[in-house]
């Protein structure tokens, strides 16, 4: 290759972008941040080998689960499956008509709108293990405490990811809706709905797995369920049939997992 024909290819290569001051500085920045958040609570990773001998028994009797005392956990594990089925049902149907409230698409007053984003960032702003002990407060322990709380975080959830999805969806069958004359209920139910079903009812599957997960939590706190099994058998030190709960809870929740992404598949 000549030198000539070299300079040109040379030449030719497209010049490699050199990153910007602003991301040094960001970089700078978070790695500021992480250390004055370890240093604030006096993060130290020690413990992690001079203490592990200490829990090194309970670590035993969790290797070594009590599989007789998994029939006993059949009416809980129901239980559980119960809550977060209803939790889903009521917190999906609650949750679709906040999306709507909350999308520009669908709410032209802007009063409504704001109202409707500001009570879902409320709701965001607790999580799940919150809602369990504030309504365990207020109706006691039990599987009522465990489903409303689930509602409760189902609809930020729901509302959110659908509300985003409305906003944006084809703008084509809203200007047929319009030139019909459609109402606004008439709009968004023939217009806007057929479009996010699909996406809608996948994250209504998504919400479900996390509610199997989310009752388990929340059953620690008195939600009911076998997050109550789980608090009493630590109460008592009966870290053998913890452990079979454990084991049982993998399976269940990965199976559903499997059924889940199925479906979702289907739909999407």
């Amino acid at each position: 290759m000549t030198t000539t024909s070299a300079a040109r290819a040379t030449a030719a290569r497209p010049a490699r972008p050199r990153p910007r001051p602003g991301t040094y500085i960001a970089i700078l920045a978070v790695l500021a941040i992480t250390v004055w958040a370890g240093l604030g609570i006096e993060f130290d990773l020690t413990p992690l080998w001079t203490d592990l001998g200490r829990g090194w028994f309970i670590i035993q009797e969790f290797l070594a689960p009590n599989w007789s005392y998994i029939e006993r956990t059949i009416g809980p594990f129901i239980e559980t499956l119960s809550i977060a089925v209803l939790a889903t049902l009521a917190g999906c149907v609650i949750g679709l008509g906040m999306s709507l409230l909350a999308s520009r698409v669908t709410t032209s007053n802007p009063v409504l709108y704001r109202a409707a984003k500001l009570f879902l960032s409320v709701v965001r702003s607790l999580p799940d293990v919150g809602y369990g002990l504030l309504f365990f407060a207020l109706v006691g322990a039990g599987s009522l405490a465990g489903i409303l709380a689930l509602i409760m975080f189902n609809i930020g959830i729901i509302a959110k990811l659908t509300s985003e999805t409305i906003d944006a969806v084809d703008r084509g069958p809203l200007e047929a809706a319009d030139a019909a004359g459609a109402s606004s209920l008439q709009r968004a139910r023939f217009a806007v709905v057929p479009m996010i079903l699909p996406n809608y009812l996948s994250y209504c599957l998504y919400v479900f797995e996390l509610n199997i997960r989310a009752s388990v939590v929340i059953g620690i706190v008195g939600g009911g369920g076998i997050g109550s099994s789980i608090s009493v058998e630590f109460a008592r030190f009966n870290y053998a049939n913890v452990s079979a709960i454990v084991v049982l809870l993998i399976v269940v929740v990965f199976l559903i997992d499997l059924l889940s992404q199925s479906l979702r598949r289907r739909l999407t």
